[in-house]
C-alpha cells in the first residue's frame, strides 16, 4: 500500500497515511479539525535488488548482476602494507 504525504493549509501540520490507491483522500486536519489537507507530491527512493528481470536484462558488461557483487575491500587494504595498524 502507497504512503501519502499531506500538508494542513490552516496549520501546518504534516502527516503520512498508508492508504490504498482507491481511498478518498483525506481531508481533515488531525491536528487542528479543519477541511484544509492538501496532497503532496512526493517521490519513493528505493532501489530493486536480486535476481530477476529488472536486474538481469538492461545490463551490460560485468554489471549483470549486483546482488552478486563481493563486499567492498576495507579502505587500509587489509594487509597490502597501506595502514600502520594492521597492515604492517
Amino acid at each position: 500500500m502507497p504512503i501519502y504525504e499531506y500538508r494542513c493549509e490552516a496549520c501546518g501540520h504534516e502527516l503520512e497515511a498508508m492508504q490504498k490507491m482507491s481511498d478518498e483522500r483525506l481531508t481533515d486536519c488531525p491536528e487542528c479539525g479543519r477541511p484544509e489537507l492538501v496532497k503532496l507530491l512526493s517521490a519513493a527512493g528505493f532501489r530493486l535488488k536480486g535476481g530477476g528481470w529488472y536486474e538481469t536484462d538492461f545490463k551490460g558488461g560485468a554489471k549483470k548482476n549486483v546482488a552478486a557483487e563481493s563486499p567492498a575491500a576495507p579502505a587500509c587494504g587489509a594487509g597490502g602494507g597501506g595502514c600502520k595498524a594492521c597492515c604492517e
